[in-house]
């Protein structure tokens, strides 16, 4: 009896010690699985979490701000726009006058002043010319002048003479070659500016007005019948004759990089007889242009403003070429110019 006593004792002692020594294998054990089971929670949860980052959507918020659309022409707002004619032109405002009779063949909206735009250069160009400063003296385009126009290709500090800032005013339209020319004027440019209002006077032209050299400014206006008057006067200088047509083209390469030039604008001279044009724009002026040209052997003083388009005011032009050239002999004009 007291021998199977000790043997339990010796076999729950055994057994305790066994408990003790593997209870930390079991821990271990356990510690392995619960960190299998983390793992694989863990690893099912960013699973998920890749797999919806996948389906999150991205929202571009667009700006609230709406786009803000050009300003419409001062023709387009007086309500001139779109207005029949029988020749069907685009332009609002439109003018045919005989050059040497000063007769009227075709009239649209003649009395109405608007803004010029770049047309303006041509009182510039008479004004300088007028003025007799030295053509070959060196003008520098300054801050000023590059204040006046920021989108110019002349830069500040180029070099040119008074001869070639007026033939890129005249041919390119460049807005710092034209204000250089006022500012390098005696008296700088409110001299200059003073001296085309009376030029515009000393033409005729009553409902006229100048405000700057570059006809950026929407405050240079005219009428058609005005713009008759100053294309006809402008066509007595043989520099500006030159200068504004596509013969002289090569001309003013051989005196200009042709980087500085644009000559898009102009009408070859082999689809009209053409003696003097200039172009304009500005969103308060549209589209413009005026053009000498001769059709059947006589000399037209042609005005366009306000066309729809870029190239509107051209095709218009040969319109009332076509218009002309069908003409009879003798045909009764509409009345004629004082």
């Amino acid at each position: 009896m007291r021998l199977n006593r000790i043997w339990l004792f010796t076999l729950a002692v055994f057994f305790a010690f066994g408990v003790f020594i593997n209870t930390p294998a079991i821990a271990a054990n356990k510690e392995k699985q619960q960190t299998k089971s983390t793992a694989k929670i863990n690893s099912k949860t960013t699973s998920k979490t890749a797999k919806k980052s996948k389906t999150v959507r991205v929202t571009v918020i667009r700006s609230a701000q709406p786009v803000v659309p050009a300003r419409p022409s001062l023709a387009t707002a007086l309500g001139l726009r779109g207005q029949h004619d029988h020749l069907n032109l685009k332009s609002s405002v439109a003018m045919v006058v005989n050059q040497d009779t000063k007769e009227v063949y075709f009239e649209k909206n003649p009395s109405v002043s608007l803004p010029i735009a770049s047309i303006t250069k041509l009182m510039t160009a008479m004004v300088v010319l007028d003025g007799e400063q030295p053509l070959d003296e060196t003008l520098v385009i300054d801050s000023e002048d590059v204040q006046s126009d920021r989108s110019s290709r002349l830069a500040g500090g180029t070099v040119l003479t008074r001869e070639e800032a007026l033939l890129l005013a005249l041919m390119s339209s460049e807005n710092r070659a034209a204000y250089t020319l006022g500012r390098n004027f005696p008296g700088g440019v409110p001299s200059f500016v003073a001296a085309m209002n009376r030029k515009a006077r000393e033409l005729g032209m009553d409902h006229s007005h100048f405000a700057d050299p570059t006809g950026l400014m929407s405050e240079n206006v005219a009428t058609a019948e005005d713009l008759t008057r100053m294309l006809g006067a402008a066509y007595q200088y043989k520099m500006i004759r030159e200068f504004s047509t596509w013969p002289a083209l090569t001309m003013v390469i051989a005196k200009r990089p042709q980087k500085f030039l644009n000559t898009n604008h102009l009408v070859r001279s082999g689809d009209m007889n053409i003696g003097l044009q200039k172009t304009g724009f500005i969103n308060a002026a549209g589209k413009c242009l005026v053009m000498q040209a001769r059709v059947n052997n006589t000399p037209l003083l042609l005005v366009f403003l306000d066309a729809v388009g870029t190239q509107s005011r051209f095709a218009d032009a040969v319109r009332v070429r076509d218009w002309y050239e069908r003409m009879p002999p003798g045909a009764q004009s509409i009345r004629r110019l004082m």
